[in-house]
């Protein structure tokens, strides 16, 4: 029983795996013939699709030679339409060619006729010129200058008429429009007429404070005097104390510290510096702040300190009974109007306008007048250099070498010459003229005399009989020192000598 328990189980096991074998080798046999059939189906597919890219191969080849063959046809047909061109072109060509022998050999017989009439007429022209020489004593080369002179002379006339009229309209024209631009400025500007001037006089409310102004031995007065550097004169006037100074600053410093003193009191000469050190920076601060305010007035900027403090000092600065700074705004104004007119520089005109004057305004004393003085001053500022010629030709002193320099020369005439702007009087005026035009006429020589500008300068006309060119320099010499001897005046004078000879001719 064992044994049989032993022998079914292998026996199963024997005849599982025998019929698992059977089955894998019919399942193995039906795989190779589905594989023989896929292989078999592979090769006739390929074979079809050998065949079906044959038949397209050679469809396109039939295609590529039938566009070939087109292609060479119309390239035959181009190629023999361009021949036929060709050929034309060499008949035409051909045909030009031989009108060009043609027309060389007519041009050839022409050549050869015109050379010998050319030879005719030079020989016709040698004749005819050596009949001409005879006739009229000229030889041909006399005779051409002599043409062309006349021709020169004919167009030299014809050019100065032409000058001379364009020169008279256009002085119609300038004159005209320069009146207009200069009224216009005018018009537009308004500014009060002077009638605030520097005082020099101080009020006091008694006799008794002149006594009390000197001090015992006169300590009083001599304190104020070396302080402030101005002159006290104390007289007979009544209740009053005059302050001569040629610095205006020092005498508004003096006049301001004694108005104080008076009003306090208390005179002493502890009490003389204490005031007029505290006036002193008042003034200077009033200065400076004058000159801000005048260069905030006219919208100007980038001024230096020394600068500012030079156009403030022409606060207290008066000119003939006008305040200069005033005067110089005016002249700002009305340079700056007149540079809009023309289309110049207006920041630089009115720039140098308002400075031409700085010079009046100078702590130092010097020869010089107030233009060099001022220019100086603004050369030493870092001023343009165009403003600086602009300020030391306001009075002709030099050349103004740009159109606002002339511009500042206008507008000061404008702003001295309106009315109520100077102070002097018209008797006065005509009297300082008259007596500088008389001095030049004292000499012999003197034709005529002329004062302008205010009388800074006298233009005189001397005989060109009687004085001669080297003679003239001699002359001015000599009026210049009479004048500087004889006449007191502001400034300095400018002399002008002219000599002139002219000659007139009538053609009748």
């Amino acid at each position: 029983m064992k044994a049989l328990y032993i022998i079914l189980p292998v026996a199963g096991i024997v005849l599982g795996w025998t019929i698992r074998w059977i089955y894998a080798r019919f399942q193995l046999s039906a795989v190779e013939q589905k594989a023989d059939r896929v292989r078999q189906d592979a090769i006739k597919e390929a074979e079809a699709q050998k065949k079906e890219m044959l038949l397209q191969a050679k469809e396109q080849l039939i295609q590529d030679r039938n566009q070939q063959e087109r292609e060479n046809r119309e390239r035959r047909k181009e190629l023999q339409s361009y021949e036929n061109r060709v050929n034309k072109k060499e008949e035409l060509l051909e045909q030009r060619n031989q009108e060009f022998e043609k027309r060389e050999k007519d041009f050839a017989s022409r050549d050869a006729s015109l050379t010998r009439k050319e030879e005719a007429l030079k020989e016709k022209e040698e004749n005819l010129r050596t009949e001409l020489e005879r006739i009229s004593g000229l030889t041909a080369e006399e005779a051409k200058a002599l043409i062309i002179k006349s021709l020169e002379n004919d167009a030299r006339h014809d050019a100065q008429a032409l000058l001379n009229k364009i020169d008279q309209e256009a002085q119609l024209v300038a004159e005209k429009k320069a009146q207009e631009v200069l009224v216009t400025a005018m018009q537009r500007l308004a500014t009060e007429t002077t009638s605030d001037l520097t005082i020099a006089t101080v009020s006091l409310p008694s006799d008794e404070m002149k006594g009390r102004i000197i001090g015992r031995e006169g300590r009083n007065i001599r304190t104020l005097e070396t302080l402030t550097g101005v002159d006290i004169i104390i007289d007979d006037t009544p209740e009053a104390v005059v302050i001569s100074c040629f610095d205006p600053v020092r005498k508004e410093i003096a006049k301001e510290s004694l108005e104080r003193l008076i009003t306090d009191g208390r005179i002493h000469p502890a009490r003389i510096e204490e005031i007029v050190q505290k006036v002193t920076r008042e003034v200077q601060q009033k200065i400076y702040e004058e000159g801000e305010k005048a260069l905030f007035d006219l919208g100007l900027h980038n001024m230096s300190q020394d600068g500012v403090r030079a156009i403030g000092r022409l606060y207290f600065r008066t000119s003939y009974g006008q305040s200069v700074l005033t005067h110089s705004k005016e002249v700002a104004e009305i340079a700056s109007m007149l540079a809009s007119e023309i289309g110049a520089n207006r920041e630089l005109a009115k720039r140098a306008a308002l400075l031409h004057d700085i010079g009046k305004g100078a702590e130092a004393d010097t020869d010089q007048n107030h233009a060099e003085v001022g220019a100086d001053m603004a050369r030493k500022m870092g001023e343009d250099p165009r403003v600086v010629n602009a300020i030391a030709a306001h009075h002709n002193d030099c050349e103004p070498q740009t159109i606002e320099a002339v511009l500042v020369q206008i507008a000061d005439a404008i702003s001295a010459a309106r009315p109520g702007a100077r102070r002097e009087t018209v008797d006065n005026y005509i009297k300082r003229l008259e007596n500088l035009e008389a001095t030049a006429k004292k000499f012999p020589g003197v034709e005529q005399a002329y004062a302008i500008q205010a009388g800074r300068e006298l233009r005189i006309l001397v005989n060109n009989e009687k004085i001669s060119d080297e003679q003239v320099r001699n002359l001015s010499k000599q009026i210049a020192k009479q004048i500087e001897t004889d006449l007191q005046y502001p400034g300095r004078i400018k002399l002008t000598m002219i000599r002139e000879t002219r000659i007139i001719e009538y053609a009748r």
